[in-house]
């Protein structure tokens, strides 16, 4: 599993690729763990390259949301395939992530 944290337009993004399941999971919250202090920028989670996401990842993603949202931010989710689309479906996180 990588993650890389770039700006881009004013915004923070990290791309991630690979599998992010529970084996990747600790070492991908630590890699991920500076979008937490993201203080008026929106964060963009590029999953273009993301071949899954298991209920360890989907936790990490939540943890994000609700940081952000509690400084007036928002998190948006890019690039899903259908196999990771399915799984926020089926877990309704699609409800609760703004997708682009």
């Amino acid at each position: 599993m990588n993650v890389t944290l770039q700006e881009q337009d004013g915004n923070m993004v990290a791309i991630l690729a690979g599998s992010l399941d529970t084996a990747a999971a600790a070492e991908t919250e630590k890699a991920m763990s500076p979008l937490n202090d993201v203080q008026g920028k929106n964060i963009i989670i590029d999953c273009t390259d993301l071949a899954y996401i298991s209920s360890a990842g989907l936790r990490i993603f939540l943890g994000i949301l609700q940081n952000t949202q509690a400084k007036g931010g928002h998190v948006y989710i890019k690039g899903i395939n259908d196999a990771v689309r399915g799984v926020f479906v089926i877990t309704g996180f699609s409800n609760i992530f703004e997708f682009m």
